[in-house]
Parts: C-alpha cells; sequence; structure tokens
C-alpha cells in the first residue's frame, strides 16, 4: 500500500484506494526443511508478479518478484536457498551412508583380520542407523572391494575409487555439519583404524583423504589423529 501522510485524512483514503498487489503462481511443489517450523514440512514455489490497484482491482503490471518458497504449514516465505539444505530425513539417511562409507575406507585400508576392528566399524554403523550392519557384512564387502580392480588393495593407501566414493559420501554433507561434527567423523574412523594397533601407512591416507572430503584443513586432521592416539 502507499504510504500514509498527512492529518486530514486524505492520504488515508488514497492509500486505501490505490495500493499493490502481487499475484503468486506456483511452480513447483516437494518436502523442505523449514526454518520458520524448525522440521520437514511441504512446500509450493511460488513466483509472483506485482500489479498496481484501485479499489483493490488489479490494474497496471509493476514486474516480477520472487520466487519464494512458500511453508504448507506455517505460511512462511523464505528465499529459494533454502531448498539447499536437507531435510532431517534426508540429512539422516546421508550421515548414515557417510559412517558407512568411511568404516569401509578404513577397513580396506587395514584389512579385516582383526575382529575388534569390524566390531568397531559395525557398532559404528548401527549407531548411525544401519541397523542391520553385522561384522561379516562388513568383511565381505571388504574383499568385493578389495577384488574390484583399481579401488582397494589391503595394504596400500586409498585408492582411486575408494577415495571417489568418499567425495560422493562425504562432499554433500560436509557444508551441512558444524566443524564439531565432522571432526567427530574423522575421530570415528580414526578409533576404527586403531581399534587393532597403531596407524598403518595405507590407514593414515585414507584418514587423511577422510580429513579432506570433510573440508577438515590438514594442521586439524593432523590434531585429531594424534588426538585419537591419546587415550581418554
Amino acid at each position: 500500500m502507499l504510504p500514509v501522510r498527512g492529518r486530514n485524512g486524505r492520504a488515508t483514503r488514497s492509500a486505501r484506494i490505490m495500493g499493490t498487489r502481487v499475484a503468486w503462481t506456483c511452480v513447483g511443489d516437494g518436502e523442505f526443511f523449514c526454518p520458520g517450523c524448525g522440521g520437514d514440512r511441504n512446500y509450493q514455489r511460488l513466483s509472483g508478479r506485482r500489479r498496481f490497484t484501485v479499489l483493490g482491482v488489479p490494474l497496471l503490471p509493476r514486474g516480477a518478484t520472487g520466487p519464494v518458497v512458500e511453508c504448507a504449514a506455517c505460511g512462511g516465505h523464505f528465499g529459494p536457498d533454502t531448498l539447499d539444505h536437507p531435510t532431517t530425513s534426508r540429512f539422516s539417511a546421508m550421515l548414515r551412508d557417510a559412517v558407512h562409507t568411511v568404516a569401509l575406507a578404513v577397513l580396506s585400508a587395514g584389512g579385516t583380520s582383526s575382529r575388534t576392528a569390524l566390531e568397531t566399524a559395525a557398532c559404528a554403523a548401527r549407531a548411525a542407523g544401519v541397523a542391520d550392519c553385522t561384522e561379516e557384512q562388513l568383511a565381505a564387502l571388504v574383499e568385493a572391494l578389495a577384488a574390484d580392480t583399481g579401488r582397494a588393495y589391503e595394504g596400500r593407501p586409498c585408492a582411486a575409487g575408494l577415495t571417489i566414493e568418499l567425495h560422493e559420501a562425504l562432499d554433500p554433507l560436509a557444508p551441512h555439519l558444524a566443524p564439531a561434527g565432522r571432526e567427530s567423523l574423522l575421530l570415528q574412523a580414526a578409533r576404527i583404524a586403531l581399534a587393532d594397533g597403531p596407524y598403518t601407512p595405507a590407514e593414515h591416507e585414507a584418514l587423511t583423504t577422510i580429513g579432506t572430503a570433510l573440508t577438515l584443513p590438514a594442521d586439524d586432521v593432523t590434531r585429531l589423529l594424534a588426538a585419537a592416539r591419546t587415550p581418554s
């Protein structure tokens, strides 16, 4: 509406007579994490056009506005970049897949001869949501990776194929994890590697790759890997 000025009521009446109105058009929908509600909600993506109105009747176009994301629950309007944030369910799935991939990377570098390392990796995967993960399943997956030429070799640094898988699992997740969360994920990987003794060169290489994929500075990776070796 036009600003209200003056003391004689004329401006007030003009503001009621003339103004602008936005006509919204839905151009998409889906589910998103609503920053207003603080949870997963349905949304509509809206594109709008402003029109000058007289007595509430739209007359002259005044240009486009938006797009905006409208929450179906609270009705709030948010910028399109809101859709870049994963929903709660999607974030949980990303974290689950990341922990599972990290465990496989460390086991591939260190081998599966240690029952303790397998148990530590399986516990981490189950805690992240892979409810049916067992030591036997992890060992079988590592053997399958080792048989897949160019992906992983026991006793050697993290191979190119597994490095790609690590980045595919961690790159989308890292921007949505707080620094403490990224550090926690690397420490979890380090505990798997240390379950059967000190880091091997291959395990250290795999852990460094994990830290890089988590966008942790090299100095922080060194500090965290050293801290993991210190008994709590």
